[in-house]
Order: structure tokens, then sequence, then C-alpha cells
């Protein structure tokens, strides 16, 4: 695998070109990495974590969201994709971050072009806190396709971290490169007010969170230790090719298309209506939130705070966790966190008046 080349993951090249560079990643346990990233001798972006398979018991509670929820996510595709034609009239590139962002972005380009007759690229590219947006990525992108057709995918904000480095990578990569981009984030949930366009800002749970590697085309969360890589080289990823009898990526998307097509032929007023976000009273909740939870529980930064299930989800699966917040303690869009939280003796509260459904907190080294 050269550095420029695209690879599919286990996705095929209709679906989706990650521009990332598969390579071997040292194993590196969750306790240290949370001791290195907080002790500052190592980024976060540095180092991974490998996975390991969903437990057999663990695995129903990802079929059971399915069931619950793959309409509500259907409906927001439709939605999602019409705002995008709306805003991208002249064409449209598709560019997920990855990796929450990938399986909405494989869904994106198939909803544009089986229910609105309109051809998309999709690429998936890496961009990390405080190192931002992958610039090689996004120069091939750049050779292939006006600047003004991208369109940039996740899944969901929690607190509009990505929103925000997405919006300083565009303003840094203008002052390099010479070329305006529109810094505008399309997400599934805007939980935070910072996405540009939003089919919902409800806190519910996209069945796609609820898994790693086994959702997202068999590829790791992107990796950049600029010590290691070379001028031209994209971020870095790990592909879990021994987890292939195993991957439920393209089940995933067979089945909510499938979802999208039952709904695509529902009339438009019949179908479920969020309201429409209202971006300052979602930042103001944001910003009120964080502030209560770091004095209520001494937190010392705002990034040991991860409001909203898909947020959680992350921490328990690949954090060490201090504690898992929650509104409701017989929640069904919260059992998966539950379990994790039981299975790593993670302790729980419950506050009736959170604005979200979950949220967790990351534990602080001493």
């Amino acid at each position: 695998m050269n550095n420029g080349t695209p690879f599919t993951g286990s996705y095929t090249r209709d679906d989706v070109q990650f521009l990332l560079k598969p390579m071997t990643l040292p194993d590196t346990p969750v306790h240290v990495k949370e001791a290195l990233i907080q002790s500052g001798k190592k980024h976060y972006s540095q180092m991974l974590t490998h996975e390991s398979l969903p437990p057999d018991d663990y695995l129903p509670l990802f079929y059971r969201a399915m069931t619950l929820n793959q309409d509500l996510l259907a409906a927001h595709l439709l939605r999602l994709a019409e705002s995008i034609l709306a805003t991208r009239p002249r064409g449209v590139t598709l560019v997920s971050l990855a990796r929450a962002g990938t399986p909405v972005g494989v869904l994106l380009k198939h909803v544009l072009k089986r229910h609105f007759h309109t051809e998309a690229e999709h690429y998936s590219i890496s961009i990390l806190r405080d190192v931002g947006l992958d610039q090689n990525a996004l120069r091939y992108i750049l050779q292939r396709h006006a600047p003004e057709s991208l369109v940039f995918v996740d899944g969901w904000t929690g607190k509009g971290v990505i929103a925000r480095q997405l919006a300083a990578s565009l303003r840094a990569f203008e002052d390099s490169d010479g070329i305006i981009i529109p810094a505008e984030l399309y997400v599934l949930a805007d939980l935070s007010g910072w996405a540009a366009v939003a089919a919902s800002s409800e806190d519910y749970l996209i069945p796609s969170c609820i898994l790693n590697a086994t959702i997202s085309g068999l590829v790791s969360r992107s990796v950049h230790d600029p010590r290691m890589a070379g001028p031209a080289d994209f971020h870095g990823c790990l592909y879990y090719e021994h987890f292939a009898r195993h991957d439920l990526s393209n089940y995933f998307i067979d089945t909510i298309l499938g979802r999208v097509a039952v709904i695509a032929s529902v009339p438009e007023e019949d179908r479920h209506e969020a309201p429409a976000c209202n971006r300052e009273a979602l930042q103001t909740q944001s910003r009120q939130f964080l502030q209560w939870i770091a004095g209520q529980y001494g937190v010392t930064q705002p990034n040991y705070i991860k409001p909203g299930i898909g947020e959680a989800t992350r921490v328990l699966l690949r954090r060490e966790a201090r504690l898992l917040l929650l509104r409701d303690l017989d929640s069904e869009a919260t059992r998966h966190l539950r379990w994790l939280a039981g299975s790593k003796s993670i302790p729980m509260a419950v506050f009736k008046d959170l604005p979200y459904r979950a949220a967790a907190l990351i534990k602080e080294i001493e």
C-alpha cells in the first residue's frame, strides 16, 4: 500500500474510499494510554488500543438497537440528503470523518443515488483533535473535485469539538494552500449546536455507535505520529482484516437502506418530524451542562466530559471511565451503556433533568 492510495476496508469501491494508510501499530493498553495522555507525554492520536471482538452477550444489544432505531435513522438520512442537495446544487462530494462518520457517509452516498438520482463520490478522512484534518487527504480530494462540492459528514456532535477543529483546519488550509472550503459539518444528531446542518438535535441511539471496527469497514480510528509519517502520507489506521468473519458493516448498510426505501414511500407529512435545531439554544445548553458537571464532580478539563449516547459509548469502549451519567435508569436507549458499565464496574448516577440521555466522565489519573 503506497502513501497516496485509497483503500475500501471491508466496503466496496462504490461505498467509500478511505484516505488512510493501513499500518502495523503497537497495542497500548487503555490504562497506559490514559496515563500517557493525561501526563502530556503523548497525544491520544499517537497511540491505539487494539480492539477485541464484541462479546456474544453484547451483540444482541446492537440488534435490538437496530430494531428500535432503524426507522428514525432512515428518516434522518432522507432529511440530511435533502439538506445536502439544497446546499450543494452544483455537485456533491461526501467527505466523512473517520470513523463515526464513515457508515453515515456510505448510507448517504446510496440514499442520494437511489432516492435523489444524484451521484456522489465518498471519501473518508482523518480528523484529530489538536492535530486537525489530514491535509494530504484533503489535497487528494481537491485534485479531483471542486472545493465548493465538499460535504463533511459525521454521526453526531457531543460538545462540538470536531466541528470547531474542522473550521480551524480549513482556515489553516486556506492560509497554506489558498483554497476556500466551506467549514460546514453535516450530522444526524447535533447535540451541541455546532453542526452547520443536522437532521435532528435528539440524543437518540444511532445503532452504529454501539460497535467499533466491525461496523466501520474493519478500520480503526485514525492515528498520526508526525515522527513516523512521511511528508506525503495520509494519517494512519489499523485494518482488522482478521475480524472479517464477524464484520457487520455491510449488514448495517443493507438493513438501513432497506428501511430508507420503506420510509421514502411514506408521505412526508406522515414521517417522524424532528423540531428544527435551535443552534444558539443548543450551544447554551451544552455550555451550562459542562459548567455544571465540572463543578459537581471537580472535573479539571472539558475533554474529560463526554455528553450524549454516542460519546458516552466511546468512553466506555475505549477509555478509562470514571462515571456514567443517565437521565433514566430503565431507558432502552442506554441499555448497552448499562451493560458496559456493569461489565467494567463503572459507577452510575441518575439525574432526571440531564439534558442528554447519557454522559460519561473520563477518570483523571493522579
